[in-house]
């Protein structure tokens, strides 16, 4: 697979109510649009996140890291665990994608990190737009069992073989969805996967995913 020259990311302010605050990057010729959901405590400049994300762009997909709450919001911690409220956000990333000149005609995928996770497979299930999910670390069962349900993106969910209180949340979220899904445990991770070379092996495991069901051959 050629890799492709990047276009450096730009902050951006997603209009609306409120207005958040997101790192934009598109790359040449891209094949897709990969939304990413943070866990509580992070945000768009999380460093695991942006390393993900530049891994992304140079196999062509492009990047979109957003703040789902405002520093207002965050003060709260009712909202750091408002699955509904993180997921509608999702959604606002989504819809004004689509009518961005620089992400319009882009499919979205969606990746998710611990409660973003959750958010971002609640989202999904209430949008057929969403060509792929990815889990890193996450809690996909604060999506609700009515949401994995209706989910029709294929999903992958990664877990650290370390990370034992979230492994069996994440198998019972599998056998909740109807859609296509893989499990894949990774061998001597912890949640936050900061273990040499366990975050590379997600990044390929992602790259491959989103790729592959955006219909890109690799």
């Amino acid at each position: 697979m050629a890799f492709r020259a990047m276009t450096a990311p730009v902050e951006i302010v997603m209009s609306g109510f409120p207005p958040l605050a997101a790192m934009l990057g598109v790359p040449g010729a891209p094949r897709g649009l990969v939304i990413f959901a943070h866990g509580s405590g992070s945000g768009r400049l999380s460093p695991r996140n942006n390393h993900v994300a530049a891994r992304l762009r140079e196999a062509g997909l492009g990047t979109l890291l957003l703040d789902l709450l405002t520093p207002q919001e965050e003060a709260d911690r009712r909202n750091v665990f408002d699955i509904g409220l993180l997921a509608s956000r999702l959604l606002r990333a989504a819809d004004w994608a689509a009518l961005d000149p620089r992400t319009a005609g882009l499919r979205p995928c969606y990746f998710g990190a611990s409660t973003g996770a959750g958010a971002a497979l609640r989202a999904a299930a209430y949008d057929r737009r969403i060509a792929a999910v990815v889990s890193r670390g996450g809690r996909p069962d604060l999506a609700g069992a009515e949401a994995l349900a209706r989910v029709r993106a294929p999903t992958l969910l990664l877990v650290g073989g370390l990370d034992t209180a979230v492994i069996g949340l994440n198998e019972q979220a599998r056998d909740t969805m109807k859609c296509q899904s893989e499990m894949v445990i990774v061998p001597g991770a912890g949640h936050l996967f900061e273990e040499p070379g366990t975050l590379d092996l997600v990044v390929d495991l992602t790259r491959g995913w989103f790729l592959r069901h955006l219909g890109v051959q690799t």
